[in-house]
């Protein structure tokens, strides 16, 4: 007993001592992240006040007690752009050429400090940094609070920091999509501020380009409400390699319907010219993303090669050419390698063929074009994704990427390098000048330099009555019914129903859901495509790729579960499944691309009749993926479900 007692006491004594060298450890980083704030805070001058100049008043942003071009909105914007540049340092222009993620503290206070609130605060540099130290002005926003306030109150505190540097230079924010009900950090967001759409898949399926011109303008106004100017999407790549990760982002793999939803979406969001009521787009990745080397995706390096055994790198271009003509803002290039598309074997961002070649000067596309995330350096969720430059140095591949053509660096925060690059004579000053005069165009444009603030007013119009109607509605209408055994479909009120893949708290007044199936009438038997599990970085464990077909012993036990009863299988797609067992013993197949349960049981019970189409074909064996070209559309060999199949009752 004794003894217990001193390794009691002993333990007592380990422990103690290390939560008191944790504190000290804790205290010890409170200390230096107060300092860095400190120190940032300092580099900034006053608020720009707000002055007259007769009877006209602007915000004096410069601080210089006068009237300066660039101030005044009644000039126009290319003589303010030249105004502003004639002004900016050296390292301000480096500064606006970096578009970063960043935090925003639980309440929307500036996040100097990381929160235990929040642990994603860790990440990432004290707002000061970047804005005061790093002269940035954008940034991609990924947390999503419940309450709307808080955005609204982050853009007001962040926008006044960026009104205190030299010059004033307002914020652009930036967000992936958050329409939807999917949560990926590499590919959007969930989120319950907006309303609920489904899937672009999922939109591509209705046919409808009116219906996604009216989502993109809802999405329009309920972004703009909370501070958002700059949507990382849409994605114009082509679903033509089933495998690929991203399809669920993609409009399909038909490139004249994704061509038309590509344009529908974007004049939605940005209306016929880039102005004060817009969120610019930045449609990705050009030039198209989906042929994928077997499917893997382009931001970990087994997915590094983009292939063309088809020789059909042209047919990817298509979406691109509406995008560009639909007058998107800015364009996103991919990761990956194109292989035999240019004489150089580097990547999309760093290939001077490709950006200057085709996208300039064959397309004469004069807009912003911004690296996806992570090229240069290591992300704290995956390693650099500099396919074709990766035994450069960070400074090397940023050279490259300015050589290349590019404007803006996504995912990171290395304004010096680019300072560094022009000391040196690699880079001219003149060359930097060309891409910030791109990027203040749309600053200027969508008049963040006249008013970036927020009234906290606006959450009101977060989730409009009439939003949430319009999303529901284009849910039911993505709905693809594929197959109908004898009519079993749909189904009397009042059945007795079993629901396996569905959530344990779903209600459903015009059923009597049974827990036990052999009890049912029917069975509904929600699945999601199968995947890989991931063992490498954190952002590889949310990206859903490589197999489409379940494995046996999990297959085997659902068509035990499906041989008990009649069986409704909701095929929830993010990539098309190969399901040609589960489909033979169903009685019935619906595609759901991300609707929800209610409007999927509304569907089984008749109370609309289903409308999709699809907007890719479900391969009819893992045999006939592995054949099948990448670059190529509906190409594998006799599909379960071709391109285009959709039954009605």
């Amino acid at each position: 007993m004794k003894k217990l007692k001193r390794i009691t006491k002993v333990l007592g004594y380990v422990v103690l001592g290390i939560v008191i060298l944790g504190g000290v450890v804790l205290g010890g980083y409170y200390i230096k992240w107060i300092t860095v704030s400190n120190g940032n805070m300092n580099r900034l001058e006053n608020p720009a006040p707000e002055l007259s100049s007769g009877t006209f008043s602007y915000r004096d942003l410069n601080k210089n007690g006068k009237l300066d071009v660039y101030e005044d909105r009644r000039e126009t914007v290319d003589d303010r752009i030249e105004d502003l540049l004639s002004q900016m340092t050296l390292d301000e222009k480096a500064g606006l050429m970096f578009i970063n993620m960043i935090a925003m503290n639980p309440d929307g206070t500036l996040s100097e400090t990381p929160s235990f609130k929040d642990p994603i605060t860790f990440a990432f540099d004290a707002n000061s940094t970047y804005v005061a130290a790093k002269k940035m002005s954008h940034f991609n926003i990924i947390q999503s609070p419940d309450d709307p306030k808080v955005l609204i109150r982050w853009n007001n505190n962040i926008q006044k920091l960026a009104e205190r540097t030299r010059l004033g230079i307002p914020i652009t924010i930036a967000s992936d999509p958050r329409h939807g009900v999917r949560d990926n950090p590499g590919a959007g967001i969930e989120s319950s501020l907006f309303s609920e759409w489904p899937s672009p898949l999922g939109l591509a399926a209705t046919r409808d380009f009116k219906l996604v011109q009216e989502f993109a303008k809802i999405a329009n106004q309920e972004y703009r409400a909370v501070g958002i100017r700059l949507a990382l999407h849409p994605t114009a790549d082509l679903a033509t390699e089933p495998r690929w990760a991203r399809i669920s982002d993609t409009f399909g793999e038909d490139a004249s319907l994704s061509a038309q939803m590509t344009s529908a979406y974007i004049q939605g969001f940005q209306g016929d010219s880039i102005g004060t009521e817009s969120i610019a787009c930045m449609t990705k990745h050009f030039s198209g993303g989906g042929p994928q080397k077997d499917g893997w995706d382009a931001h970990f390096e087994n997915g590094k090669q983009q292939v063309y055994p088809g020789n059909n790198f042209e047919y990817h271009l298509i979406p691109f050419e509406a995008a560009i003509k639909a007058k998107t803002a800015q364009i996103m290039p991919y990761y990956g390698i194109p292989q035999g598309q240019s004489s150089e074997e580097v990547a999309f961002g760093f290939n001077k063929e490709i950006i200057t070649g085709l996208l300039r000067d064959t397309y004469g596309y004069n807009g912003v074009v911004c690296t996806d995330w992570g090229i240069i350096s290591d992300m704290f969720v995956k390693p650099a994704s500099d396919w074709g430059m990766e035994n450069a140095s960070p400074k090397e591949k940023i050279a490259k990427v300015l050589n290349a053509g590019c404007d803006m660096f996504g995912g990171e925060s290395l304004p010096e390098l680019v300072v560094e690059l022009v000391g040196e004579g690699t880079i001219p000053e003149k060359r930097l000048d060309k891409s910030v005069r791109r990027i203040l165009r749309d600053k200027f444009n969508l008049g963040l330099f006249d008013d970036p603030y927020l009234d906290e007013d606006n959450a009101r119009l977060l989730r409009q009555q009439s939003f949430i109607d319009r999303g529901k509605e284009a849910q039911r209408r993505s709905l693809t019914l594929l197959k109908n055994e004898n009519g079993l479909l749909p189904i009397a009120e009042k059945s007795k129903v079993y629901l396996q893949g569905f959530s344990d708290n779903f209600e459903y007044s015009d059923i009597e859901r049974v827990a036990n199936p052999e009890k049912a009438n029917f069975i509904v038997l929600k699945l999601s495509t199968p995947f890989e599990p991931s063992d490498g970085s954190i952002l590889a464990r949310f990206f859903k790729q490589g197999r489409l077909d379940f494995p046996k012993e999990e297959k085997e036990e659902l068509l035990r579960l499906i041989a008990l009863k009649p069986t409704i299988a909701v095929l929830t797609i993010d990539r098309p499944p190969v399901i040609p067992e589960i489909n033979k013993a169903s009685r019935a197949v619906i595609a759901d691309f991300f609707s929800s349960e209610e409007i999927i049981m509304d569907l089984i019970l008749g109370k609309f009749n289903p409308n999709g189409k699809l907007p890719i074909e479900v391969p009819s064996s893992m045999k006939a993926v592995e054949n099948q070209l990448e670059d190529v559309p509906y190409d594998s060999k006799n599909p379960l479900y071709p391109f285009g199949h959709g039954l009605r009752y």
